[in-house]
């Protein structure tokens, strides 16, 4: 008989014991999960406190009336959403705008029904160099594979492109932002903007009639882009309609939105009439010089919109790395209980962040900006608004909480909202009624409305000089100790 060496022997049981779970309930065998501190974000440690206004109603406002409530833990930005930041998402948008209508053009001007027809010799791109920006199909993988030898994904991607593409020929214009969720952009050839280097009269075409305005609305000779095609689509799902109707189509549920996603910069002349703000309005959201002050003019679908867009930024990449098991939570905007919560800073009823009562710390310096005197507003060292992470943080470690700009929430605005909602992560949320709360006071607001507990509200299509915003997203699990 053959001998089989000891150390063969153990390491078979060894495997055969790792694969085995020898009948028992043991579980699908998971990497350990470490939460990660998201960049730029305070983690607000679940707890109870009171909500509400524990001190005087002065203005007789009956809508905010104590209450002990519980909250989950969670993240929060630490200061509201900048111009930079804000910035981020537009030039996200806009370069996959170009690079549809780019995608579009070119495929227009192929008459491609297939991918299959797709060229790929050099000198076909250097005669109609708009075809480098093509859908981004891995063209040597195609053109060497025979029909048989491709996966039914592979398949399946060149069948549902020449649907997309068919209905664009048919319909002669797609939905908004269509191309954009069928079509892999091509994000390896780098966009000309410059009039002098465009590379032929099909790629002049786009950007001359479609990407910017025509030249009479110009200003200095600047081109200047149509704000009006930049729109950033994304799906949301009604869970109260589908708790009511489980046995419906889950389609049903999807609400598809597309909104502009341009700050209303006009919002500086629009909210002060008779009033000059004009460089207010032409340098606040694009001079470097703002860059770091809350960005404004933001209606709340835009804030939502900008959430979808920054929790599927952050997947991409997690995808990209190969991460998928960590993909990240939901950002999203903060409800007010949340929010009431975090700008406390774990002070039982306090008046303001820092406490309170006084407005002023020992140097009699403002704690906040906002309007402390009548027709004063300088009088805090500030006109307008200030840098996001100006004065001093919360014990939460939260810039701005009260002052600077008011802030968006996801909850809607009822006078008796509190005396209906559970005591566990409150929330009244309904997606049609418009006036949607807003939190915290702004730069030309009286101290009234920087106390935590008071409750203001805008229409959800409003966008104002002094409303902002900043998100939170949920914290996977529940032991926040686990924070690295």
């Amino acid at each position: 008989m053959k001998k089989v060496p000891l150390f063969f022997l153990v390491a078979l049981a060894l495997i055969g014991c790792g694969k085995s779970n020898q009948g028992e309930l043991v579980g699908v065998k998971q990497k350990k999960f470490y939460p990660q501190k998201p960049h730029g974000m305070a983690l607000i440690p679940g707890g109870s406190y009171i909500m509400g206004s524990s001190d005087e109603d002065i203005v007789a406002s009956n809508d905010n009336p104590t209450q002990t409530v519980t909250l989950r833990s969670f993240w929060m930005d630490e200061t509201e959403i900048t111009n930079a930041e804000y910035m981020q998402f537009v030039e996200w948008v806009k370069d996959s705008i170009i690079r549809t209508e780019l995608a579009k053009a070119a495929l227009l001007n192929g008459g491609y029904f297939s991918v299959s027809e797709f060229p790929t010799s050099d000198e076909e791109f250097e005669t109609n160099p708009i075809l480098e920006y093509l859908p981004s199909y891995d063209m040597d993988a195609l053109e060497n594979q025979d029909e048989d030898e491709k996966s039914g994904y592979q398949q399946y991607l060149e069948e549902n492109f020449s649907d997309v593409v068919s209905n664009y020929y048919e319909t002669e214009d797609a939905p908004d932002n269509e191309f954009n969720y069928h079509l892999p952009l091509n994000k390896d050839v780098d966009i000309i903007k410059d009039r002098e280097d465009y590379p032929d009269v099909d790629y002049a075409r786009v950007f001359e009639e479609t990407i910017y305005l025509p030249e009479k609305e110009w200003f200095n000779g600047e081109p200047a882009i149509n704000t009006k095609l930049l729109k950033y689509r994304f799906t949301s799902v009604d869970l109260n309609d589908a708790i009511k109707n489980p046995d419906s189509d889950r389609s049903s549920f999807a609400r598809h939105e597309v909104y502009e996603i341009y700050p209303d910069t006009t919002v500086w002349i629009k909210d002060f009439k008779y009033s000059y703000n004009e460089p207010m309005h032409n340098d606040y959201f694009w001079h470097q010089a703002y860059a770091t002050y809350p960005v404004v003019g933001i209606t709340w679908n835009q804030a939502r919109a900008f959430a979808n867009w920054r929790t599927k930024t952050r997947n991409d990449y997690l995808r990209s790395r190969k991460k998928r098991k960590y993909t990240t939570g939901k950002f999203r905007l903060p409800t007010e209980s949340e929010w009431e919560y975090a700008a406390r800073g774990g002070l039982e009823s306090a008046i303001y962040p820092w406490g309170g009562p006084y407005l002023t710390d020992d140097r009699g310096c403002f704690m906040a900006n906002f309007k402390p005197r009548r027709g004063d507003y300088a009088a805090d060292m500030s006109l307008y608004t200030v840098e996001a992470d100006s004065y001093e943080p919360n014990d939460y470690g939260l810039y701005n909480m009260s002052g600077n700009v008011s802030e968006w929430t996801n909850s809607t605005y009822s006078k008796d909202t509190y005396d209906f909602v559970s005591s566990v992560n409150p929330n009244y949320s309904n997606i049609t009624d418009e006036q949607k709360v807003i939190r915290g006071g702004s730069w030309k607001d009286v101290a009234y409305y920087l106390r935590v507990a008071t409750r203001d509200y805008e229409y959800a299509d409003s966008a104002r000089s002094y409303l902002g915003f900043r998100l939170v997203r949920d914290y996977l699990g529940a032991n926040d100790s686990q924070q690295q």
